[in-house]
């Protein structure tokens, strides 16, 4: 966890605001309003965005061509957020996502990053040894299914579309989403149903 910021970092930002509005750039308004959007996301928003694309053929199709628009669609706050990519994870290929350089992360749709995707650890190991780590959370992947580690960065961002588990035929958009956790959406968990392990 990061310390609090110190008296002077404050101040330096208070004088970046400053000169940003006085510049008309950017309102202080704008700025507050940025951050309860920031504040406000979830990950039950992406969840939700899967659900949906998992059970409206539509839907999927502008999730696949447009992520952005498909946030906006599910009513997600995308102003001035970076290009929005979905991976798809079929039979033959499961995707992973970090960020090598920092911790780019698809903020509007999942909250603030955990601590453990913004650790080096998990930037350099992911990349390196991807299945291993996949291991370590408990999620087993078939060793004759290739794993793509997905660089996110300050200027697109990634969310993992998981397969749909079996037996959640018939589910309810609401149900489907119950199932879909924040580390399902970066890929380093499956969808689990209850019972089914």
């Amino acid at each position: 966890m990061a310390a609090p910021p110190s008296g002077v970092n404050l101040a330096l930002l208070d004088k970046l605001v400053a000169a940003l509005s006085a510049k008309g750039l950017v309102t202080e308004a704008e700025i507050t309003e940025r951050q309860a959007i920031t504040d406000r996301a979830s990950p039950e928003i992406g969840a939700r965005m899967v659900a949906r694309a998992w059970t409206d053929p539509d839907y999927y199709a502008l999730l696949m061509r447009d992520g952005k628009a498909a946030a906006e669609a599910a009513g997600a706050s995308m102003a001035g957020a970076p290009e929005l990519g979905v991976l798809e994870n079929t039979p033959s290929q499961h995707h992973l996502v970090v960020c090598t350089l920092c911790s780019c992360y698809p903020r509007a749709l999942l909250g603030y990053p955990p601590g453990w995707y913004k650790s080096f650890a998990y930037r350099s190991r992911a990349v390196r040894e991807p299945r291993a780590v996949l291991a370590e959370w408990g999620t087993q992947i078939p060793d004759d299914m290739e794993i793509r580690v997905v660089d996110s960065t300050a200027d697109y961002r990634w969310m993992v579309l998981p397969m749909r588990p079996a037996g959640t035929e018939g589910w309810s958009v609401e149900k489907l989403a119950s199932i879909i956790t924040r580390d399902a959406l970066v890929g380093v968990a499956l969808p689990r149903v209850a019972g089914s392990d």
